[in-house]
């Protein structure tokens, strides 16, 4: 196909050109109902293609003319039988894979360090998670993915299940030997779903881990905005036809969409994937080559480690993406949270994420050998500032077993509720979320039994200061819970 081509974003500018008389939404009708400051600030180019699903620009929800060809063009570039786009996030992607295949009462094999959008659609299906354990590096304190063989006992011991959900890359850029779970699934005739949400640069370099399109996934969830250059909100669904039905895919898109669907974010999925298509694997190389270079003077300093290659060789380490730079912090007698405002505060430098050992810093198309030099820059200095003036704690990574699951999620989020006590909670059913970072994996889920274990870890991490999310209480003192019917004698 012709990868020079932009249809989308084509037929945006030639309808802003010839300059119509505008009676539709938006408002703003090309910027000049728009506040005057944000107008100057944004450029009436961009507020000129801010438009509709008017008949000259198709539409989203039933496409059959330039949002068709954009999307067949990307099912091209992305090795895939269909792609979709999305304007709701790789999140809108990630629930409609789980929404098309799963029913009420269905079960779907999911990891348990699952980001909030997959249990979002698991509540909304009504489906019942079968959750496989993370593999736990014990040097770094981070998760990685799941492996085949936790992969093979879930199937064995629940072959009904409608789906197997697997994260590739991980949030670190780490990855499981996607193809041998692809292959094992499929031996069960059960289509594979991924969150490829950070992986969209692997379709286009051969040092960079397998794609799952390339892996024969049936579906993937691929943030273009992440790493690819497109806008924020803007993602892609590659899917594979034979174990899914694509015209049910398209429908719970449709479903999930809003129908005033933003061009500016359609027309950024156009081009970024024609300057992928033509130019990923270039780009793609500078990142890597950036981002060696920076991971080897990283591990220059002293009180500084930043993993590669040599972590790898394990089930769930089989492959990494070395674009995504972990810096383990540790040594330094800090935390990756202290690390992460030390940097903003010293040098107005942001990373991606921060936990209690680690930061993890994004290199991508977008930087340059200044920005990296800066990065290594601030690193070293954060370094020399607090090397030898900390007790160097012990890396400890315990988080309480699995809870039994005893209602679906669906059930448990809408069922009768009360708040309790959260530390006299024991035995009762949990109503919402709990999630304790580090390492960021849900300690309670809806639905779920509440344990001892589970209220004496979170109330541990709660006291030395460490976030904790999901309950509408954020002081984690009360909890909701599933109401209790009392016996009647």
């Amino acid at each position: 196909m012709d990868h020079t081509r932009t249809p989308l974003f084509s037929a945006l500018r030639e309808h802003a050109a010839q300059n119509p008389v505008q009676f539709h939404i938006p408002g703003h009708k090309k910027g000049l109902g728009s506040d005057p400051e944000f107008r100057a600030f944004i450029g009436d180019n961009a507020l000129s293609i801010d438009l509709i699903n008017i008949a000259p620009l198709d539409d989203l929800h039933q496409p059959t003319g330039v949002i068709e060809e954009a999307q067949q063009l990307a099912a091209d570039a992305f090795g895939a039988d269909y792609t979709l786009f999305s304007v709701q996030g790789t999140s809108g992607a990630i629930m409609t894979m789980i929404m098309s295949v799963c029913s009420p009462g269905d079960k779907i094999i999911v990891p348990r360090n699952v980001h909030k959008s997959i249990m979002s659609a698991i509540i909304f299906a009504g489906a019942r998670p079968v959750f496989i354990s993370p593999a736990r590096d014990a040097n770094l304190g981070i998760d990685h993915g799941i492996t085949t063989r936790s992969v093979k006992r879930a199937l064995e011991k629940h072959p009904d299940a409608k789906a197997v959900l697997v994260i590739n890359p991980t949030y670190f850029g780490i990855c499981a030997n996607l193809k041998e779970i692809v292959d094992l699934v499929h031996s069960y005739d059960i289509p594979v779903l991924v969150d490829e949400a950070h992986g969209v640069l692997i379709h286009f370099h051969e040092d960079l881990p397998m794609s799952a399109m390339q892996a024969g996934a049936d579906m993937a969830a691929t943030s273009v905005h992440k790493l690819g250059g497109s806008m924020t909100q803007s993602s892609v669904l590659n899917v594979r036809k034979g174990r899914v039905n694509q015209h049910r895919v398209q429908t719970i898109i449709s479903m999930l969409t809003t129908t005033s669907t933003s061009y500016i974010l359609l027309a950024s999925l156009d081009t970024s994937r024609r300057h992928l298509a033509l130019n990923g694997h270039a780009i793609a190389s500078n990142a890597i080559e950036l981002a060696q270079a920076a991971r080897a003077q990283i591990n220059e300093i002293p009180g500084l480690y930043s993993p590669g290659k040599e972590i790898l060789g394990g089930e769930a380490t089989f492959d990494l993406d070395p674009t995504k730079v972990i810096v383990h912090v540790r040594h330094l007698g800090i935390t990756g949270y202290e690390c992460e405002n030390w940097l903003r505060d010293n040098f107005n430098l942001e990373v991606e994420l921060s936990d209690m050992y680690n930061i993890l810093a994004l290199v991508t198309p977008g930087d340059t050998q200044d920005s990296v030099d800066t990065l290594v820059t601030a690193l070293r200095a954060m370094a020399e500032a607090h090397n030898g003036r900390n007790e160097v704690k012990e890396l400890v990574v315990k988080i309480p077993e699995i809870p039994q699951l005893s209602l679906t999620p669906r059930d448990a989020f809408y069922g009768d509720t009360e708040v309790v006590a959260f530390k006299e909670s024991a035995g009762r059913i949990i109503a919402e979320f709990i999630y304790v970072y580090p390492p960021g994996i849900p300690i309670l889920l809806p639905g779920e039994v509440i344990s001892q274990e589970n209220i004496d870890y979170i109330v541990d991490h709660v006291e030395v200061g460490l976030p904790v999310k999901g309950p509408e209480d954020r002081s984690i003192q009360y909890v909701k819970v599933i109401v209790e019917e009392e016996a009647i004698f």
